[in-house]
């Protein structure tokens, strides 16, 4: 039996994992799994406790990393679920395609992309990324493997796409790629003073961006709560570039520090010191800076380059709260930020997208409006009872929480927030009436 825990570092369970590195492997671990039942795991960057398993069995899927097709004039990948997006890049990038979603970071594999139905920063003009899979193999309760596409089997690639992987574990997949020109990305960023602005300017000037995120400073009060830096761009073009850049317009080279230190102290991240790190990180944006070439790397996945950044939480861990609402709910959102201002959340990563149109995913979490994602250590005063009044905001606005990034919502406020939340359940029991596919997510919010 092993200890997991999810990205947040918190609630650790123990379960058997089994590391499968052939579909027959994973068969065999799913057919033996007990009571408790089995669900998939990749990279473990779910924040809470999405891919554990109390006292059953994980499946690793990271040895299930093989990219079996490409296909160059289709503008397609099949690979196993076990691949990691950031593998995709470095293969697909020198050929001129990119993965047509990315989230935060490119450490999450393709069946966690798929069991997530993961958005990134470009969800209003491309959506989730379930509208750019073509099809996917899923292993079964009763041990066999079905090809689900969107056509052939409607309910069950619904059901599957942000399932956090309940229907099944999925094997295989094929997806759609982005073709870009150059590796590099043309970076627009600017400041907003408060939050109205920062509404204003995403709402006017968003669809001139493929790409679109704003950080915003969760402890600013009185006329400055909301303040913002937004970081807009799109793939940059060959004549974008400088000489020495075009060289080499598809490299792909990120860059890597070292990780962070295992033993930092839990109460490094405080109001004050948060306060000071936002104030500096404010002030040394740019008011307007138009054109600035950045590696998709420093663009997309700037966390990525501190391997195991976690720990900068210290040994309580941290959750990571993300909820989305309707685009007309804006003084639900200025609410909602007006109390974790109050609350003087020591939150130092926070970012507010505007989600396009959502993709009908039973449990898809992006629906068109605002989503505000932020971190918060867990032992916070308070927390709880914050939180449990941001749900109750959200879910009054009829606005859902993010599955994959939870670690702490009450079961009596999912249904409010997934009205599929049924039609999930009612195929769940046709498909595994035993229960096979469970995790500690699934027992805690009864899924």
């Amino acid at each position: 039996m092993e200890s997991l825990t999810g990205w947040g570092r918190t609630a650790p369970t123990l379960a058997r994992v089994e590391r499968p590195t052939t579909v027959e492997e994973a068969t065999l671990a799913v057919l033996a799994a007990g009571p408790r039942g089995a669900v998939a795991r990749g990279l473990a960057r779910s924040y809470g406790d999405a891919a554990q398993n109390a006292g059953g069995r994980v499946l690793d899927m990271t040895g299930l990393s093989r990219i079996l097709d490409i296909d160059l004039p289709a503008g397609t990948v099949t690979a196993e679920a076990g691949v990691s997006l950031h593998q995709l890049m470095k293969v697909l990038l020198p050929l001129g395609w990119f993965v047509p979603v990315t989230p935060g970071t490119r450490y999450v594999t393709l069946g966690g992309a798929i069991g997530s139905d993961i958005h990134g920063k470009n969800h209003h003009v491309s959506g989730s990324f379930s509208r750019h899979v073509s099809s996917f193999d899923l292993l079964t309760a009763d041990g066999s493997v079905r090809t689900v596409t969107r056509e052939s089997d409607s309910d069950l690639f619904h059901a599957t796409v942000g399932g956090m992987g309940l229907t099944g574990v999925v094997t295989t997949a094929t997806v759609r790629l982005l073709p870009v020109r150059t590796s590099l990305m043309s970076v627009d960023t600017e400041r907003a003073a408060d939050l109205d602005e920062l509404l204003a300017r995403l709402t006017t000037t968003d669809h001139r961006y493929r790409y679109s995120v704003a950080w915003i400073d969760l402890l600013a009060k009185g006329g400055s709560m909301g303040r913002a830096v937004l970081t807009r761009g799109d793939h940059a073009e060959p004549g974008q570039l400088s000489p020495a850049q075009r060289r080499d317009p598809l490299a792909f080279r990120p860059a890597t520090l070292p990780a962070a230190p295992r033993l930092l102290p839990g109460g490094l991240l405080r109001p004050v010191t948060v306060g000071l790190f936002n104030e500096l990180w404010y002030r040394r944006a740019p008011r307007e800076r138009r054109g600035e070439i950045q590696k998709i790397s420093t663009f997309f996945h700037p966390l990525d380059g501190v391997p195991e950044w976690n720990r900068v939480y210290g040994r309580n861990g941290f959750l990571q709260y993300q909820f989305v609402i309707g685009l007309d709910q804006e003084r639900t959102l200025r609410r909602i930020v007006e109390r974790i201002s109050r609350s003087q959340c020591p939150s130092f990563l926070a970012v507010l997208k505007r989600f396009g149109q959502g993709d009908p995913g039973w449990l898809s979490f992006p629906a068109e409006g605002w989503t505000l994602a932020l971190d918060i250590p867990t032992g916070m005063p308070g927390l709880g009872g914050l939180l449990n009044e941001l749900d109750d905001e959200v879910a009054g606005a009829g606005g859902r929480v993010y599955l994959a990034k939870d670690s702490r919502l009450r079961p009596e406020s999912l249904a409010g927030m997934y009205p599929r939340l049924d039609d999930f359940r009612r195929l769940r029991a046709e498909l595994d009436p035993a229960g096979l596919f469970t995790s500690d997510l699934a027992r805690r919010l009864r899924l």
